[in-house]
């Protein structure tokens, strides 16, 4: 038995590519929402991830043509709460909106990383990751990728008095 639903509007990021559904015109992805204020509930409150599945032509065109990993949208659908046999919440989505694109994911032997409001770009060829903000603030150079969280952490902490 399923659970009860709830119409809502979520903004997250999406996780990974868009992939064709299981019919015609459908479209499943991931969408992580990061807690609003963090800080107020739990400095360590978790991303939600939420499975989402569109059967709108139009919305599964723009899905798989134009989204990429990183792009901010706000998606108003069906959210369908878990059952209490630990099916997950799926959330059926009726429209999109792309609130901001991310920067360019690949440039040749880079990857672009996304955590919320950061980014960081991973070169094969150094050891070092450059860490900036999606704005394009300049956080700083992690010694190496298990560096990264705690630059993070020291910039949102700010300059030691």
């Amino acid at each position: 038995m399923a659970g009860p639903q709830t119409h809502l509007a979520i903004d997250g990021y999406v996780d990974a590519i868009p992939a064709p559904g299981t019919g015609w015109g459908t479209a499943v992805f991931d969408l992580i929402h990061s807690p609003t204020n963090a800080d107020q509930l739990d400095p360590d409150a978790p991303d939600t991830v939420y499975a989402c599945t569109t059967v709108d032509p139009r919305i599964t065109d723009v899905l798989l043509r134009e989204i990429r990993p990183g792009d901010l949208l706000r998606v108003t659908g069906t959210l369908l709460q878990p059952a209490t046999d630990g099916t997950p919440a799926r959330l059926t989505v009726d429209a999109v909106e792309v609130l901001n694109t991310a920067p360019l994911s690949l440039l040749h032997d880079f990857v672009l990383e996304r955590w919320g409001n950061y980014a960081c770009v991973f070169d094969a060829d150094r050891e070092t990751v450059p860490v900036f903000t999606v704005d394009g603030k300049w956080i700083g150079e992690a010694a190496s990728p298990d560096a990264i969280l705690d630059l993070i952490e020291a910039f949102e902490d700010g300059p030691t008095p």
